[in-house]
């Protein structure tokens, strides 16, 4: 049988309920040891009293005798059911744990998965005639327009961008998809450009909150070649982070669980409830902990104040492709108690 998102969703039910289950048991074998506590202490109370008895209360004593007997085999009966009961629990916890974890690895890889196709789009776009023709002669408005045309097309079909600019090798842009307003500006100083000129290749920047797109983005950057492979200047384009949560939206884990994606110094950049981007530090979490000491998958067992324990299961991205990743991890938080 192949086992589904919703398939492990119901895994989880099922274990959790399996728990409930095993702690109603956990509280009648309590309620037993009550029981059999009582009848220990009717024993010796009888047989105190056989004693003052003498003679006429031996027999009595013998049923005492009985009675503690049968009160100190449910006791030792019902320590062996209470450890047993304890290990189901711990077991339970671990298959939970371990489903978490393969969220968690399933999570971080369809975000791979969809970064490594933006990393793609910037170098394939950066070859197009209208792109290298607007940058080859930058004070011809005609190349510059079709360049913009053709760049606004894109932004139109592919929906998931902001914008998209040509550069020249000066640092000016020369066409732009959508904020075509921004033609002309001097870009020469800012890291993704330097940093593209530096490398002569494709540099992706972290997620940051961008004034000029009025919301959380992320930059690829590639170099435009001519036709010897000399670069004229760098293609980037703006790509809109709310298209993450497409992915983080259909995960399918408990409402109450947390989902989490972090950059390398574990500061929240996307989050199921969509708070703490860019603010929230997770560093105080065991399973962050783990992953700057250089853990790339696991989880940990972590008691909240006034929030019981839960299980954070961790997975740090390697890469799809040529596409290496930003050292990101996504963070699964499930209640277990």
């Amino acid at each position: 049988m192949t086992v589904t998102k919703e398939n492990n969703l119901n895994v989880s039910v099922l274990l959790n309920e399996l728990k409930q289950a095993n702690k109603q048991m956990e509280d009648v074998i309590k309620t037993i040891n009550q029981i059999a506590s009582q009848a220990n202490l009717l024993a010796l109370n009888s047989a105190i009293e056989a004693a003052r008895a003498g003679e006429a209360g031996r027999g009595f004593s013998v049923v005492a005798n009985e009675i503690k007997k049968f009160a100190d085999q449910s006791l030792s009966t019902n320590k062996k059911s209470y450890e047993q009961i304890q290990n189901i629990q711990k077991k339970a916890n671990e298959v939970i744990a371990v489903r978490t974890v393969d969220v968690a690895f399933d999570t971080i890889d369809k975000i791979d998965r969809n970064l490594f196709e933006r990393n793609c789009d910037v170098q394939a776009w950066a070859t197009f005639d209208a792109i290298k023709n607007c940058v080859q002669d930058p004070n011809n408005k005609e190349k510059a327009s079709e360049a913009s045309k053709f760049m606004k097309n894109i932004v139109d079909i592919y929906e998931v961008y902001y914008d998209m600019f040509a550069v020249d090798k000066s640092g000016k842009i020369i066409a732009a998809g959508v904020n075509t307003h921004l033609i002309g500006r001097d870009v020469s100083e800012r890291e993704w450009f330097k940093e593209t000129i530096r490398k002569n290749d494709v540099h992706v920047n972290d997620m940051y909150y961008s004034d000029m797109m009025n919301g959380h983005a992320m930059n690829y950057s590639c170099p435009i070649r001519d036709d010897q492979g000399e670069t004229i200047g760098v293609f980037t384009t703006r790509f809109n982070w709310n298209f993450i949560y497409d992915i983080v939206d259909s995960v399918k884990v408990d409402s109450q669980s947390d989902i989490y994606l972090i950059n390398s110094d574990g500061i929240v950049i996307a989050s199921r409830d969509r708070s703490g981007i860019l603010s929230q530090d997770l560093s105080r979490l065991q399973a962050v902990q783990s992953l700057k000491s250089g853990k790339k998958m696991g989880y940990t067992i972590e008691n909240e104040f006034g929030n019981g324990q839960r299980i954070y299961a961790y997975c740090r991205t390697k890469g799809y492709n040529s596409y290496k990743g930003l050292a990101w991890s996504v963070i699964v938080g499930e209640v277990i108690d």
